[in-house]
C-alpha cells in the first residue's frame, strides 16, 4: 500500500508538523520549512535542527518532503526575479541538507509570455544555477512537480518535465512529483481503467516512472483540460473516487509516499476524513 499523509503546518516550530500528521494518522508528511510567502528566511538554528530531526526519530519510517515557496519562478526572464529564485531555492536545499530532509517539491515555473520553449530553457539553466549554489555536499533531490497549465505556467505536459530533466548538467538529482488535481486539469483523464492506463504509459515513455518519487493526493474542483488549480476534497470533485482507487491500487506505486494538499480548518478534521475515504478505496480494491 502506498504511505498516506498531508501536508502539515510548521506554526510554532518545525518538529510540531510532526504531531499533526500522527494525529491524524498519516504516513507520510509535506511541509514548508520556512515562510513560502516572504523572500527571505533566518537561517534555521541549532535548536530547531535538533528538535525536528529528534521528533522524527520518533517516527523514523516516515517519509518526509519540502515544498519550496511559491515566489520562486525558475522560468522567469525577468533576470531579477530569476537570479532571487535561484538564490532562495539554492537556500531552500541547504535547510533540507540540515534537517535530512531528502526531496522539496517545486514548480518548475512560468515563461511569462515568452513562450514554452524559452521557458523551459531558463528552467534549466536556473536549476543548474541553484545546484551549483547549493554545493557539492547538497545531497537533496529536487522534485518538479506537474502542473496545472493555469496561465503561463510550464510543467503541464508530461514532455515538459521530461525535456528538463533531460537537459540538466545535474539529471540525477531531478524526479517528478505528481499531482493528481493538476494533472487532470491539464488533461490528463485517470476516472476509468482504460483512461489511467493511457496517462500512466505517456508518463513512463516520457518521464519514466522511475523518476516518480512524491504524488500530492488531490480531487479537482474544475473539469477535464480547464487548467485551472482548485483543489477538492477526495472524491468531492470532477476525478471521484474511481480515478483514487485506481492510482492508489497501482502495485507499481506501492510504499510511494502520498500526501494530501486538501482544504483544512485547525483542528485537521478534513485530513482524516479525505485519509479514511482514501484508505477505503484501497480496502475495496
Amino acid at each position: 500500500m502506498p504511505l498516506l499523509g498531508a501536508h502539515e503546518s510548521v506554526a510554532g516550530g518545525l518538529h510540531l508538523a510532526f504531531d499533526h500528521i500522527v494525529s491524524v494518522g498519516g504516513e507520510a508528511l509535506q511541509i514548508f520549512t520556512r515562510n513560502q510567502r516572504q523572500w527571505q528566511a533566518p537561517p534555521l538554528n541549532a535548536d530547531e535542527i535538533s528538535r525536528f530531526r529528534a521528533r522524527w526519530a520518533q517516527a523514523p519510517e516516515m517519509p518526509v518532503a519540502a515544498h519550496a515557496s511559491y515566489l520562486i519562478n525558475l522560468g522567469s526572464g525577468d533576470k531579477e526575479q530569476a537570479a532571487k529564485s535561484v538564490q532562495a531555492f539554492a537556500a531552500e536545499l541547504q535547510r533540507c541538507d540540515l534537517l535530512g530532509i531528502p526531496w522539496v517539491v517545486i514548480h518548475p515555473g512560468s515563461h511569462g509570455g515568452d513562450g514554452v520553449e524559452a521557458g523551459l530553457a531558463r528552467v534549466v539553466a536556473n536549476l543548474d544555477a541553484v545546484f551549483a549554489a547549493a554545493g557539492k555536499k547538497s545531497a537533496v533531490r529536487v522534485l518538479l512537480e506537474t502542473t496545472a497549465g493555469q496561465g503561463t505556467g510550464l510543467g503541464s505536459r508530461f514532455a515538459e518535465l521530461a525535456w528538463i530533466i533531460d537537459k540538466s548538467k545535474f539529471s540525477g538529482r531531478l524526479g517528478v512529483c505528481l499531482d493528481t488535481c493538476h494533472i487532470f486539469a491539464a488533461g490528463y483523464d485517470i476516472r476509468t481503467a482504460a483512461a489511467y492506463a493511457r496517462a500512466m504509459v505517456e508518463f513512463d515513455r516520457t518521464v519514466g516512472l522511475e523518476r516518480l518519487c512524491f504524488v500530492h493526493l488531490n480531487d479537482c474542483k474544475k473539469d477535464l483540460g480547464s487548467r485551472v488549480d482548485r483543489h477538492e476534497h477526495i472524491g468531492q470533485g470532477r476525478i471521484g473516487r474511481d480515478g483514487f482507487r485506481l492510482l492508489l491500487n497501482d502495485p507499481r506505486f506501492a510504499r510511494l509516499p502520498m500526501t494530501l494538499e486538501t482544504p483544512k480548518g485547525v483542528d485537521l478534521a478534513e485530513d482524516r476524513e479525505n485519509l479514511q475515504v482514501l484508505r477505503s478505496l484501497l480496502a475495496a480494491s
